[in-house]
């Protein structure tokens, strides 16, 4: 049986009211306020305001005025790198408070939202490095009478969504390279989970970044960034979420056909070989399928197993996950915390119980773990599960693990490629060709062998197919948020006349 971790009443919690930053003023807006009710106690915690049409426009106007006429896209590159390095600083100086805001409002445990902080400082000061590395390129080989100049310009205002599941780190995989290209921003974030980011407001304050560069509006989507993602001053879009919003997303700013950046949902497979080493396998099956709940786009919620393997591996990743930790996301020792609203988690047990009724047997888990107040999920393992069933194909979003197996490498293949999703995939095997001819042929962006959901600041991260478009970080993640203009330079007399000339006639 999973080990609960039960939750400590919020005896001496009071909620906290927080404002939008917009135009670098605080305003509370004129509707009533978000509450948000912690998934794990069960108590108000946070309120936000609820931002309007009207409020999405007024910021959207402030990016503009502070991109148009502001000092931020003129500063140079070593001023933007400073400030972003000065906000790296007093990110890791409010490392614990900014914790506590996502694992009180997201039900995150807090031990991981503290290396989540830690990472997102680590991007913060990578961001601040390629801002000084972005340049343009010339070109002195095309003759004479041609100098070629290509420059790179800030692509203008942004407007940065950011989902729940990790409120703190995706805005930082976002902002501080928009900001180091030169840009203006608004910034959305999930109205469930919006204080660490309003709190990252007031440091990207102090740290020197000037009023109207980052504008934050909380609220819904269908009122706030509807506007975000359509308004025509907007000139490029970057949204985290679901595949069906980022759709959404995409229509809206066709409209007047911004720049589009999207990372979406993952169904994402772990594929593993006869000759793996399975000690090594079966605490990654265990981190990959709940982490963070399972909530997480990137989680390994597809084991495809080979038939010769598949009764012992299950057996032993059932057995490990009667280990994980579940409960309080306050207490340090907890693993797994809490679905992030009742109806999520009725949505995550639908998924159970359409997949119990299709056949599919419950290794372990598949249902409520009661601890006396909060939602929480026992982690589940489903095997017998087949390519068909819609908990194989599907995005399920909470800590369910479903088993598939096969027989050879290009059957392996096939499942792994046979649904919409492509963001990442896992492979473990000792046979370095069997890895590689995996990670060639399985479409994802991510292909992790004999290990799973590592990362750093440098590596590309993103999707195939429905799993979004473009890549965040990276050496090219400033790139992402500019133009390219390209000045073809005439020197010299001018020779190539296409009209003759009076004196020449003459």
């Amino acid at each position: 049986m999973t080990i609960p971790v039960k939750p400590k009443a919020l005896s001496s919690h009071e909620a906290r009211d927080f404002k939008m930053l917009i135009d670098g003023r605080w305003q509370a807006g004129d509707a009533r306020p978000i509450e948000r009710v912690a998934p794990s106690h069960g108590v108000v915690v946070s309120r936000f305001p609820a931002g309007s049409k009207a409020d999405a426009e007024r910021a959207i106007a402030a990016a503009r005025k502070a991109f148009d006429n502001g000092p931020w896209p003129r500063m140079t590159a070593s001023e933007r790198s400073a400030v972003l390095l000065r906000a790296a600083d007093l990110i890791a100086a409010r490392a614990e408070e900014l914790a506590y805001l996502d694992a009180i409002e997201a039900g995150k445990p807090i031990s991981q939202v503290r290396g989540e902080i830690a990472g997102s400082v680590d991007i913060w000061r990578y961001a601040a490095a390629l801002a000084r590395d972005l340049h343009g390129e010339s070109y002195n080989t095309l003759g004479e009478g041609t100098l070629g100049v290509v420059l790179r310009e800030a692509i203008g205002v942004v407007s940065i969504i950011t989902p729940w599941n990790f409120p703190f780190l995706i805005v930082g995989q976002k902002l501080p390279f928009a900001l180091a290209a030169g840009c203006t921003t608004v910034v959305k974030p999930s109205e469930l989970t919006s204080g660490s980011t309003l709190v990252l407001g007031g440091i990207l304050q102090e740290a020197g970044v000037p009023d109207g560069v980052v504008n934050i509006v909380t609220g819904t989507g269908p009122e706030v960034g509807a506007v975000m993602t359509s308004h025509p001053d907007v000139d490029m879009v970057s949204f985290t979420g679901s595949t069906g919003v980022g759709k959404l997303t995409m229509t809206n700013a066709a409209q007047t056909l911004k720049k589009v950046s999207l990372e979406l949902g993952g169904k994402n497979p772990q594929i593993v070989f006869p000759d793996a080493d399975l000690d090594a396998f079966i605490d990654a099956a265990v981190f990959g399928a709940y982490f963070n709940a399972g909530e997480c786009c990137n989680a390994g919620s597809r084991l495809i197993l080979h038939k010769s393997i598949a009764s012992e591996v299950v057996k032993r990743v059932a057995d490990l996950t009667q280990n994980v930790r579940v409960g309080d996301p306050l207490d340090p020792s907890t693993q797994v915390g809490a679905i992030i609203t009742p109806q999520h988690f009725d949505k995550i047990a639908g998924y159970v119980a359409k997949a119990r009724d299709g056949g599919a047997d419950v290794a372990h888990g598949g249902g409520t773990l009661d601890l006396g107040m909060g939602q929480f999920m026992a982690p589940t393992i489903l095997s017998g599960v087949t390519p068909d069933m819609a908990v194989a194909r599907e995005e399920v979003f909470g800590p369910v693990l479903s088993v598939l197996t096969f027989e050879t490498t290009a059957e392996a293949i096939e499942i792994a490629n046979s649904i919409d999703y492509g963001l990442s995939a896992g492979v473990w095997s000792r046979d370095f060709d069997t890895c590689l001819t995996i990670g060639r042929r399985v479409r994802a962006g991510t292909v992790w062998m004999n290990t799973f959901m590592d990362g750093t600041p440098e590596l590309p991260f993103g999707g195939y197919k429905q799993s979004g478009l473009g890549r965040e970080l990276g050496r090219h993640a400033v790139e992402d948020y500019t133009e390219t203009k390209t000045l073809n330079m005439h020197v010299g007399s001018r020779t190539s006349w296409w009209m003759p000339q009076k004196e020449k006639l003459a």
